[in-house]
């Protein structure tokens, strides 16, 4: 008869969910005994040096709650708690009817707007002459009710590491209750006939005796006594090390360096000026309006020169033909692009051959999503001299991709206020498709006469440092360039260049004249 083996009770009852499942990751068997990941952990490791189970880690996606999924789940989906109340706010005007529901609701204003948005939806409302909320089909708010109630209790269920299926889990991720999160994950697998053994009495549970006294000197039958192994070594500790993102932004500096490129820097907050002015962009263009730019209401001031808010107003009413504002171009905004960096240095700089770069942040009021962030790292550059020109730009561009090991790049004609003929780049990633990287082109004369380097030529371009990044690190998401996983962080594995710096050629890059 095989030797039994003695173990604790809560090692018996992990045991059991082995045997059950074959393998199981440490999330779901911690759910199914009642106690978290943490606290199975140790057991796990003894269980481990008996030979009755085998350990192993692998990546997975793990679905979390969001803030916006805890409260729903406490206090009810918007819509669940505005079905309650909702009639009380009928025959108003939206802007009533929605503060109407937060007045009666734990609802935000912004949920109940939300909440408003899905009872017009199901028709279960409807919006009549003048805005006014009026019912509708009271059949719809019934079944608006019974869907609701089953979206929440899907949410629940995914609290409680209870599967849901994939149509429900996508709606929550739409509704933003829920994240996905890659993150790496214990797996426990069963060594041998696991349940056959714990069937013949082979493994069995027993008291778990921390601290042996003499009265149990000739009672350890059943018991399993805790053991001290000074061999075993301590807990490792990791050492610090830098941010992979960051790590990368560093090599692109050391290629721009290597190509003979200077770095400079400008402030984020900076005057509408420099950022879109002498950039010949009018004072009425759409992307200055709120929706593409986020506006400062500090009063400080930046430094724009007088005698170049003179040149400044002469070229956009001769070139766009309206009155120019001066006290619109000293408004403050967030730079929504480091151009205004290059245009800085041209003014300050003057004519001259020399070539320029910077490699900061901007911020734009973007939807955030796998491709936009609200704030973003840029690749500002610029090539200055009497006879640079668009074939300049195209070649750095090569060779920067080739520095970088990107060997598929395809070029299409762009367009931007500041610069003709201008370019966009696009370079292939696995995932995520075509996704352009490379805007640029050559700035116009009127820019280059307002920044009082008339005569001379500059090719310019602002790279998307964020969508490099995705590509160089094997990631499709810009937002886990920031995440706070630290396992996440640990498995972004850190390339080197794949070139040596000085000696990249573009020979080896593909252009391509279309997408595939």
């Amino acid at each position: 008869m095989a030797e039994r083996i003695v173990v604790t009770k809560k090692q018996f009852e992990i045991l059991g969910v082995v045997a059950e499942l074959g393998s199981v990751d440490v999330y779901t068997l911690s759910s199914r005994i009642g106690l978290s990941p943490e606290d199975v952990m140790r057991d796990l490791a003894e269980l481990a040096g008996k030979n009755l189970v085998e350990l192993t880690s692998q990546q997975a996606v793990l679905h979390e709650l969001t803030e916006h999924g805890e409260r729903y789940l406490n206090d009810g989906l918007p819509e669940e708690q505005a079905l309650k109340v909702f009639r009380k706010c009928l025959n108003s005007k939206i802007g009533e009817f929605v503060e109407c529901l937060a007045k009666n609701s734990k609802l935000t204003l912004e949920d109940a707007n939300v909440a408003l948005q899905i009872l017009v939806k199901s028709n279960c409302v409807k919006v009549g002459p003048n805005s006014v909320v009026v019912l509708g089909d009271e059949v719809r708010c019934l079944e608006l009710r019974e869907q609701s109630a089953y979206l929440r209790s899907a949410l629940s269920n995914l609290s409680r590491g209870t599967g849901v299926s994939a149509q429900d889990l996508e709606t929550l991720k739409r509704r933003k209750m829920v994240v996905a999160k890659r993150k790496s994950i214990l797996v426990v697998r069963a060594r041998g006939d696991l349940a056959e053994m714990i069937r013949r009495g082979h493994v069995v549970p027993g008291k778990l005796l921390t601290v042996v006294l003499p009265s149990h000197y000739k009672a350890t039958e059943g018991v399993v006594v805790k053991k001290f192994d000074l061999n075993v070594p301590p807990p490792s500790i990791r050492y610090s090390s830098t941010h992979p993102f960051m790590d990368f932004i560093k090599q692109l500096r050391e290629i721009l360096v290597s190509m003979g490129f200077e770095e400079v820097r400008g402030p984020h907050v900076e005057a509408e000026f420099w950022n879109f002015d002498v950039l010949f962009q009018p004072q009425d263009h759409p992307a200055r309006e709120i929706h593409d730019t986020f506006f400062v209401l500090n009063k400080a001031l930046v430094d724009v020169p007088t005698q170049a808010l003179e040149v400044v107003k002469r070229v956009h009413e001769e070139g766009w033909k309206y009155t120019w504002d001066p006290s619109r171009a000293l408004r403050l905004v967030l730079r929504t692009q480091c151009t205004a960096v290059s245009a800085r240095t041209i003014y300050y700089r003057g004519g001259g051959e020399y070539r320029a770069f910077t490699i900061d942040r901007v911020f734009r009021p973007e939807n955030l999503d796998a491709k936009h962030s609200m704030e973003f790292y840029q690749l500002d550059g610029i090539i200055v001299g009497k006879d640079v020109n668009f074939k300049h730009l195209l070649y750095f561009f090569k060779e920067f991709a080739a520095a970088l090991g990107i060997k598929d790049v395809w070029f299409k004609p762009g367009y931007f206020p500041f610069t003709e003929p201008s370019v966009e780049g696009y370079i292939k990633h696995p995932v995520l498709g075509w996704v352009e990287v490379f805007p640029g082109g050559v700035f116009r004369p009127e820019v280059m006469e307002m920044l009082g380097a008339g005569g001379y030529r500059a090719v310019a371009w602002g790279i998307g440092v964020d969508r490099l990044a995705m590509w160089f690190m094997g990631i499709d998401d810009i937002r886990l360039l920031f995440a706070k996983d630290l396992d996440l962080l640990r498995s972004i594995a850190k390339k080197p260049l794949p070139y040596f710096l000085g000696t990249t050629s573009g020979r080896d890059v593909v252009v391509r004249p279309s997408p595939e």
